[in-house]
């Protein structure tokens, strides 16, 4: 989904009418055509800035000088009448970035407070230093596989790799990204303020270093993008070195020979495909009774066979690791495990390192939601379908807003940015309802996993209750010219759609490149497009995007007269 506005005296809704006049008379040429990633373009075209910016800043001086907004009275606070900034974001991750230039974009005045790094958890601790970890255990594999190469007429020997080199090529990839994002908002004249963010009332945020005063700022609206911690359970005790979160293993400071990762979901599967790349043998522990208990089934047990059984990784399902003693002394790691179900102690394992990679918790303690009469929910902050923050007496509270893992919607970089664009369209007038079941996921392993909306068993669920039928299409990568070109042919597309009007439910793809290949299921479940619509499009022969265009083909939709999809579901 595309999204681009433009700030005029028809659509801006932020300047009072008698003003308007005014701003007709500037002649002010929008930033638009500005594309949204996941880390929204973050090598700017600053040549192109350089010609808006003059222009633009003559827009920010009249809003500073002139704009007066009426706010209403909260019981713990009256607002201020009159605001230093259009719009506050409380951190500087991917969510908050995506939210500043979307605003900066629409013309109002923005600053985004960062009491850590610009970047957050994904730049700097995340998704992109794993990207890192990721490229290198790739490669990894590729030159050791010595019967694929041969298939391809290669002969590589003594393949192998420096861990301190591989460590500096994720931290430094997360530096230059970094550096890239706090440029852009730079660049683009929105205000970084340095500090811990803390709402003392209505539309007031003080921000500065933990126990000292700080200062206050006012802002017509305040978005709230805190982001989220490593979830380490109870008993599990992290000395950061031999019992470490995904933020230390990023660090790759060593290479254990056996390592346990506590947890089968997206963060212990790409470790598990790095830590197997570099040359340990792996342990999962998994308290469901399968591992990869997030995906779809069918993808589950086809990467299960692909991902873990041919490699040194062992498992255990249905256990909790009840107890976790660093290594010390020349001891191992110790790990207490105990069944699911009966709760007694089943077994000790004793390795030589362990990964928590139980989730992530929300990170908004210290906000100040006292303040506003707010409660969290776990620690995550309520909000309504538009993101808008909800008290502890189910209402409404004005101009806040809370976007990312912070709410706990869907626990994704690009997500939050999603939500904090969402945020921005409906403070700048144009109200906007973002449909989290067209907001793609992947699995970085080798191969690949992704997907968007309805897992077979969710979809099921739905039909039962709605009163409708779904059916089911599959290809594979076998089929496929180009993944047979690589000798890549190992992979699955699964669709899941109704019969009766086409519409798309869910899309599921083993195989490789499948983060890449997601996205035009993702675009058409977000533009509601039909099934019998979509496979008129062309894909480009020989590539693997044929996979898809053959899973739309295959689907079998059971009227031919065009019938209108229901709304979006809103998570």
């Amino acid at each position: 989904m595309h999204f681009s506005s433009v700030l005029s005296p028809s659509n801006c809704s932020l300047v009072k009418r008698s003003h308007q006049n005014q701003l007709e008379k500037l002649s002010f040429t929008p930033l638009k055509n500005l594309r949204f990633c996941g880390l929204r373009n973050e090598i700017l075209a600053f040549e192109f800035l350089k010609l808006n910016r003059c222009e633009t800043q003559r827009v920010r001086n009249f809003r500073r000088s002139k704009i007066v907004v009426s706010a209403s009275v909260a019981e713990n606070g009256s607002a201020p009448t009159s605001f230093d900034y259009d719009l506050v974001i409380i951190g500087a991750g991917v969510g908050g970035h995506g939210a500043a230039l979307h605003a900066v974009e629409t013309g109002l005045k923005t600053a985004i407070i960062e009491g850590d790094v610009i970047g957050g958890t994904c730049v700097n601790r995340g998704c992109v230093p794993s990207k890192a970890l990721l490229a290198v255990s790739g490669r990894m594999r590729e030159l050791k596989n010595e019967h694929h190469l041969k298939a391809l007429g290669i002969q590589v020997s003594g393949a192998g790799y420096d861990r301190q080199a591989v460590a500096d090529h994720a931290n430094n990839l997360a530096s230059k990204i970094r550096n890239n994002l706090t440029n852009s908002l730079k660049a683009l004249g929105v205000d970084i303020l340095t500090g811990v963010g803390t709402i003392t009332g209505p539309q007031r945020v003080k921000y500065g270093k933990v126990g000292f005063s700080g200062s206050e700022v006012t802002a017509r609206d305040i978005i709230i993008a805190t982001g989220s911690v490593p979830f380490v359970p109870r008993g599990i005790e992290v000395d950061g070195k031999t019992v470490i979160t995904s933020d230390h293993a990023l660090k790759l400071e060593f290479v254990p020979e056996w390592i346990a990762i506590v947890g089968s979901g997206y963060i212990g599967l790409e470790f598990s495909d790095v830590y197997t790349a570099l040359g340990s043998e792996v342990t999962f522990i998994e308290a469901l009774d399968q591992l990869m208990p997030g995906f779809d089934p069918e993808i589950s047990k086809l990467a299960q066979r692909i991902l873990v059984n041919p490699r040194k990784i062992d498992y255990h399902t249905g256990v909790f690791a009840t107890k976790i003693t660093p290594a010390k002394d020349g001891r191992p790691v110790v790990i207490e495990l105990t069944d699911a179900k009966t709760k007694e102690v089943k077994d000790t394992l004793e390795v030589d390192a362990a990964l928590i990679a139980t989730g992530r918790a929300p990170f908004t303690n210290g906000l100040g939601l006292e303040n506003i009469n707010v409660l969290t929910q776990r620690g995550f902050i309520p909000v309504d379908e538009r993101m808008r923050v909800v008290d502890a007496d189910g209402n409404l509270v004005p101009h806040l807003y809370c976007i990312g893992d912070a709410n706990g919607k869907m626990m994704l970089a690009h997500a939050a940015s999603a939500q904090g664009i969402s945020v921005v369209e409906q403070i700048s007038g144009r109200d906007h309802v973002l449909n989290h079941l067209s907001i793609p996921a992947a699995c970085f392993t080798h191969p690949e996993i992704s997907m968007v909306g309805l897992t077979e068993p969710q979809a099921r669920e739905k039909a039962e209750k709605e009163g409708f039928e779904i059916s089911i299409a599959k290809t594979s990568f076998k089929a496929n010219t180009k993944a047979l070109a690589e000798n890549e042919g190992e992979g699955l597309a699964k669709l899941i759609y109704r019969p009766d009007n086409g519409e798309i439910l869910g899309v599921h793809i083993f195989g490789m490149h499948a983060a890449d290949l997601i996205h035009e299921a993702s675009n058409a479940i977000a533009l509601r497009t039909s099934v019998q619509d979509i496979k008129f499009a062309v894909h480009a022969h020989p590539t693997l995007s044929e996979v898809l265009d053959e899973l739309f083909k295959s689907a079998k939709v059971t009227s031919h007269v065009h019938r209108p999809l229901s709304e979006s579901v809103v998570v």
